[in-house]
């Protein structure tokens, strides 16, 4: 029997990356559909649960991703609610790549020694990488702060985030390298989840800072955004700090992507979100 998997996108085109991972983790065919919402989902849900025999089910899945993460997120609910017993399929939210890219970069950094107690800033981190990242890190016991441009977005962001998974993250408004770099003077771990192309921090920001222990950047494309490392750093040592490029967490982020899509069709009880993704990114790592 196929093992159908259909990718239900919030955005007006769905995501190729998606498509190409869904098929290297398993899927026989990936089926598209762009543009959903919780109210026009209900049709497309009835044809995953009620076409195949209880035994079968596990062989149709459901992606949820898009670039919103709070459209996800409602779409991932809506799908959910739309099961009752003996009739679901297992469901994966992973909008913008933000469940696994934050999984796999905080279970890197894990993979360094305990965060717990730990002081860490999530530079630009109102996206929802960055928002997923601040709470593994919150939920592995860190100090977790998020900075933004506006200090009102970051304290929506970090209400947000109190209320879908109980963690306390604090918000700081830096609007310039400046203001960036003193929010980092205190940190142990900087994490940058900013824009494509966007440097955030200039090396002599954070080279010199004796509290650092361990950095990441999760943007591919230069400039990076935290300047004096490198896209490729895979837990190299610069300047007496652990440092992660975006690449040198990737591997582990594309392997758990396609590890997950793989998990889907294990049984149809699966609900893959944060939780579930980073507890199987730190097994992976």
């Amino acid at each position: 029997m196929k093992k159908l998997l259909f990718q239900f996108d919030t955005d007006a085109q769905p995501s190729t990356f998606d498509v190409v991972v869904g098929y290297d983790g398993g899927a026989d065919h990936v089926i598209s559909y762009a543009g959903l919402t919780p109210n026009s989902i209900a049709t497309l849900v009835d044809g995953t649960i009620f076409t195949r025999a209880p035994k079968d089910k596990k062989n149709t899945a459901i992606f949820v991703g898009g670039s919103d993460m709070a459209a996800g997120e409602a779409l991932f609910t809506a799908v959910n609610q739309h099961f009752f017993p003996g009739f679901r399929v297992s469901v994966m939210l992973d909008s913008n790549g933000s469940n696994t890219t934050a999984a796999a970069c905080v279970a890197k950094l894990a993979s360094s020694g305990s965060l717990a107690g730990k002081k860490a800033v999530i530079l630009a981190g109102t996206g929802p990488v960055g928002q997923r990242a601040g709470a593994m890190l919150a939920l592995e016991g860190a100090e977790v702060t998020i900075t933004s441009r506006q200090l009102w977005n970051a304290e929506k962001v970090c209400e947000a985030m109190q209320k879908r998974f109980n963690v306390s993250v604090h918000a700081k408004a830096a609007a310039d390298m400046d203001a960036r770099a003193h929010a980092i003077e205190e940190a142990n771990i900087v994490v940058a989840t900013g824009a494509t192309g966007i440097e955030l921090l200039k090396p002599e920001h954070w080279q010199d800072n004796a509290a650092l222990e361990l950095l990441a950047d999760a943007n591919a494309t230069p400039p990076l955004g935290i300047g004096g490392i490198d896209m490729m750093d895979k837990g190299d040592i610069r300047h007496g700090k652990i440092v992660w490029g975006a690449i040198g967490f990737g591997a582990l982020k594309l392997a758990l992507h396609r590890a997950c899509i793989a998990k889907l069709f294990e049984d149809n009880k699966q609900v893959l979100d944060a939780e579930a993704i980073f507890a199987l990114a730190k097994e992976m790592a």
